[in-house]
């Protein structure tokens, strides 16, 4: 089946259809990324629950009017990556990001994110 798939993609790359290129194409780039649950059942079939989690960073920034700097835009990316990680791990991100902001002060690499709680 999937042999018939990706037969029928690799004839669509030149197809007169603009849109049926494209879809081609992009099935194509993607293809080894799309298979990968075959390998790995433990994987999730969507990122909604990902999607979702994020949601809430995605209201906030616009609600704060985004931000200005590409700069800010990285800053607010990491935190909300750094707070959401530490969310589901069960720990208190705030001394993860005091130690983080010591460490940086000194010229030291940020320390990894804490363990998940038992």
């Amino acid at each position: 089946m999937l042999n018939v798939l990706l037969d029928e993609c690799l004839r669509q790359v030149n197809a007169p259809h603009e849109k049926m290129r494209a879809l081609a194409c992009e099935l194509l780039n993607d293809w080894d990324t799309f298979w990968v649950v075959l390998d790995h059942p433990e994987l999730p079939l969507t990122n909604n629950e990902a999607e979702r989690t994020l949601r809430h960073w995605v209201i906030a920034r616009r609600i704060g009017m985004e931000t200005r700097t590409a700069q800010g835009t990285r800053a607010f990316a990491h935190l909300a990556s750094i707070i959401e990680t530490c969310r589901q791990r069960a720990v208190s991100p705030w001394p993860s990001l005091a130690e983080v902001i010591r460490q940086r002060h000194q010229g030291l690499q940020a320390p990894p994110l804490p363990s998940p709680a038992i």
